[in-house]
């Protein structure tokens, strides 16, 4: 099986992608947002090339667990993808996730100004990776 992880934002959604085999989540890529067709349009594409059976998006809880604006917008996301796409569709807790991110970026050299364009997809990638390693083999 492949996984696509999404994190999904207002302006950008980072995406990443992972397998079965390797069980380690990477960075592909990040999709500006310009409307939910469009949005789809370019996540399929990926999906699409890379054969991915699964999605992972990240749900932003608020730190005392609670859901707020920003998970309903994922929540919504998801159930668009998972009728267009046709994807499974499954959430993890992304809580912290642009900060470890941040730190993953900042440890390979980047500045806070070079990663501006990477940081959604690294995001993307640690929301993924925390979904495998809670995943059991």
């Amino acid at each position: 099986m492949r996984y696509l992880g999404l994190d999904v934002g207002r302006a950008r959604i980072g995406l990443a992608l992972a397998d079965d085999v390797l069980r380690t989540a990477r960075a592909h890529r990040t999709v500006p947002r310009h409307g939910d067709a469009a949005d789809l349009d370019a996540i399929g594409e990926v999906a699409a090339a890379f054969e991915v059976t699964r999605a992972v998006v990240g749900l932003p809880l608020n730190m005392d667990g609670t859901e707020g604006g920003s998970a309903r917008l994922a929540r919504a996301f998801a159930a668009k993808l998972e009728k267009r796409l046709g994807l499974q569709v499954e959430f993890h807790d992304e809580r912290l996730s642009t900060f470890e991110a941040s730190t993953r970026l900042r440890d390979q050299g980047l500045s806070a100004r070079d990663q501006k364009g990477v940081i959604d997809a690294e995001a993307a990638a640690v929301i993924l990776q925390g979904w495998l390693d809670g995943r059991t083999a």
